[in-house]
């Protein structure tokens, strides 16, 4: 307590008092008051409902604020002591069973490494007080990734020489990724990782162990007898291999279809660098690139008597096919937009557009703006009747833009053509395109539905969207998000994430029989298209090793399916020599009273490099009378002819292949489509051009059979045309239609 007391003088003298009380107010007001802490106060931790609370300590209280660590680091670290132990014992095995000296070398490099990388855990946990018991680590390798089983110890233990070289690669590969995905795990716990220590060290671990699996897949490619394996990349000139097929001429992109200065589409190197950038993965450097857009890749082709269109993210090229089938150039159509899929009916050139840089004009500056009515995405329709100018004459705004389209009817007797579009794209600004809504709650959204389009042959500036049906609703409750949710599949699949099934990718339509099989993100669908305007789902089917249900083809005679996984996005290397056989693979169903029973997967089985994106992607049937037999692009991993006439044992009867692209990075490259035509498979290479090649005579198909293919046609419609999306039975001069074996 303060008291104060003054004696007032005069004016002057009360006024510098009053002050002079002010200011000593203001210094006594800002005086801390003391006040004793009562030491005996308890510090109190409540128990859970219905228990008693703790008392604690000050050093017990402080301790459970500590956020150095956290129990998920304690288990990881014990895990991974655990989990690098084992890595020890299969690398010990390696100087008594091999004399390969690059994979002795592995071997002694991971026992270093893992080592002092146990010493560092061991310390660690130490430091803390934080050891695990025995017991506590036999559980843990029940259940940590990657593990080898006791079984497959016990297989390499056995094994010697090349068998041995192969497994302990195999076995080693899916412990590093074991390792990778428990590090991915760590890092999904809040506050894990805190300690600046262990999160370098968490860091280096991950980075090390890609870029030693990078390393393993290149010696397990070494190990490979297939000749596709590990070839010399190149732009212009690369390593080749060929079986069963010749490569009659490959033709380069035309001028105004590629950079000059960088016709690979090479990155370019971000502004800043990082420290540690060598001590990434191929994959993971490539991603850190200023890639360039797809600007100039060469996308889908279609056919009608003697012309080739072949689609691009820049337009598309218009190619004029000889009495041999080699196509040559008639015009180039710039009109930039991607994605470029194209189909044609009679004098009308459909094209999918799905980017947001599209214009409505063709023009090259692309829309700057959020929202404009210049942006162009969803289809575009040319008359092609002059090849040497052709004009476009209609457009359909589209929400999700057109990533494909399918033709299923056209012209029909009122003189409108059909289409199916599949728009995959985000949804546009409602200020473009009113209807668009981005919500999924909303009944009226663009999510779950595909679009059905009508155009008329006479006027098809006057074409529009008709409907747009709710095909993945719950038949029962409405719900349109009614199918695959998205996610991973559970224990104890331990598959990548598939996309939720709100769009089609690929809708194939065989109009004969009143059939579609839609790849649709996270399902494939078969449907009823009796009536076109309104499809039916008649059966869905998941996938544990699919993520991206891509494409789907039908064989000949419409009984049987195969769809294709993208898996990874087409971006990707997924042909790794590690990388499992049903994973960016195909899946053969057959359709059993109007449902599709799985027979079998089928993956291109030539391992491929770290620099080549590989995943199924688009082909064809090849018309042999009695034989289901598909040509199929692989991306970098080339193409290949499957024979699937047995759907559950389907074989490889032909491919070609070349190198990357570029060794040194990952880019987009490799074949997007191959397909027969009259005779002849025509291959769209995405960074190089046009290849096309001939089918040889092999101990799979006869002479007989090749010229009865070649000289296939459709049983209805037009008797030139392919449409990539479209389906017509192909049927045979009477001679030939039996000339299968």
């Amino acid at each position: 307590m303060y008291v104060l007391v003054f004696k007032v003088v005069n004016y002057g003298e009360t006024m510098k008092k009053i002050w002079t009380i002010n200011l000593l107010f203001l210094m006594i007001y800002a005086l801390p008051i003391n006040a004793e802490i009562d030491k005996d106060a308890k510090i109190i931790q409540p128990g859970a409902p219905g228990k008693p609370s703790n008392v604690l300590d000050a050093e017990t209280a402080i301790a459970i604020a500590n956020t150095s660590y956290t129990t998920a680091d304690v288990d990881f670290l014990t895990g991974m002591i655990v989990h690098h132990d084992q890595a020890l014992v299969m690398s010990e095995l390696a100087p008594e069973r091999t004399n390969n000296k690059s994979i002795i070398d592995l071997a002694g490099r991971i026992e270093v490494s893992q080592e002092d990388e146990i010493s560092f855990m061991e310390d660690w946990l130490f430091a803390r007080d934080e050891q695990q018991s025995d017991n506590s680590h036999n559980h843990m390798h029940m259940k940590m990734a990657g593990m080898a089983t006791p079984q497959q110890l016990d297989a390499l233990e056995n094994s010697k020489g090349k068998d041995f070289d192969r497994l302990f690669l195999n076995l080693m590969i899916n412990h590093h990724d074991g390792a990778i995905k428990m590090v991915n795990e760590l890092r999904k716990q809040s506050g894990s990782a805190y300690d600046p220590v262990l999160n370098e060290f968490v860091t280096d671990l991950y980075n090390d162990q890609g870029v030693e699996i990078e390393r393993m897949n290149g010696l397990l490619i070494g190990l490979s007898d297939d000749p596709r394996s590990g070839l010399k990349g190149g732009l212009k000139i690369a390593e080749e291999a060929i079986l069963n097929l010749e490569l009659v001429a490959s033709l380069d992109k035309p001028t105004g279809f590629y950079d000059p200065n960088n016709p690979a589409l090479r990155g370019s190197e971000s502004e800043s660098k990082s420290e540690d950038e060598e001590e990434l993965t191929l994959e993971e450097k490539s991603r850190k690139l200023r890639s360039p857009m797809f600007s100039f890749s060469n996308t889908d082709m279609a056919f009608s008597d003697d012309l080739l269109v072949a689609g691009s993210y820049h337009g598309f090229n218009m190619y004029e096919l000889d009495k041999n089938g080699m196509p040559s150039l008639i015009t180039s159509v710039v009109c930039p937009g991607g994605q470029g899929d194209v189909s044609i009916v009679g004098d009308l050139l459909i094209m999918s557009v799905e980017e947001t840089r599209g214009r409505l004009d063709c023009g090259l500056e692309g829309v700057g703006t959020e929202a404009s009515f210049d942006r162009f995405r969803g289809i575009r329709i040319f008359n092609i009747a002059d090849r040497k100018n052709p004009v476009q004459v209609g457009v359909v705004q589209t929400c999700r833009g057109s990533h494909t389209h399918s033709v299923v009817a056209g012209p029909t007797d009122d003189g409108k053509i059909i289409v199916y579009n599949s728009g995959t794209g985000r949804i546009r600004d409602q200020k473009e395109m009113e209807s668009c809504i981005d919500s999924p709650g909303d009944t009226r959204t663009a999510l779950f539905r595909i679009d059905v389009i009508e155009i008329p042959i006479n006027n098809p500036s006057a074409s529009r969207i008709v409907s747009s049906p709710a095909v993945f609703a719950d038949e029962e409750t409405g719900e349109l998000a009614g199918l695959w949710r998205g996610g991973d599949h559970g224990d104890p699949y331990e598959t990548q994430t598939t996309r939720i099934t709100n769009q089609c990718h690929d809708i194939t339509v065989f109009p004969t029989k009143n059939i579609a099989a839609g790849a649709c993100s996270g399902n494939g669908i078969l449907f009823d298209i009796t009536d076109p305007y309104n499809p039916k789902r008649l059966d869905v089917v998941t996938d544990i090793g699919f993520a991206y249900w891509h494409s789907a083809t039908f064989n000949n005679d419409g009984t049987k399916v195969v769809f294709t996984d993208e898996w990874g996005g087409g971006g990707r290397p997924r042909c790794r020599a590690w990388d499992p056989l049903n994973w960016g693979a195909n899946a053969i169903y057959d359709i059993v009273e109007n449902k599709l029973e799985f027979k079998s997967h089928y993956k291109m089985p030539a391992p491929q490099l770290e620099s080549e994106n590989c995943v199924a992607h688009n082909g064809s049937i090849v018309p042999i009378p009695g034989r289901d037999i598909f040509a199929q692009a692989w991306y970098q991993g080339g193409i290949s002819l499957m024979d699937f006439t047995d759907s559950s044992n389907p074989i490889e009867i032909a491919y070609f292949d070349r190198g990357p692209v570029l060794e040194d990075e990952l880019v987009t490259g490799g074949y997007w489509s191959v397909y027969f035509y009259e005779g002849t498979l025509y291959g769209t290479e995405i960074a190089r051009g046009l290849d096309v090649f001939k089918l040889l005579p092999s101990e799979f198909v006869t002479s007989d059979e090749i010229n009865a293919a070649a000289n296939a046609y459709p049983a209805a419609g037009p008797k030139r045309l392919f449409n990539p999306q479209q389906q017509i039975p192909m049927t045979w001069p009477g001679s030939m239609s039996g000339s299968a074996p």
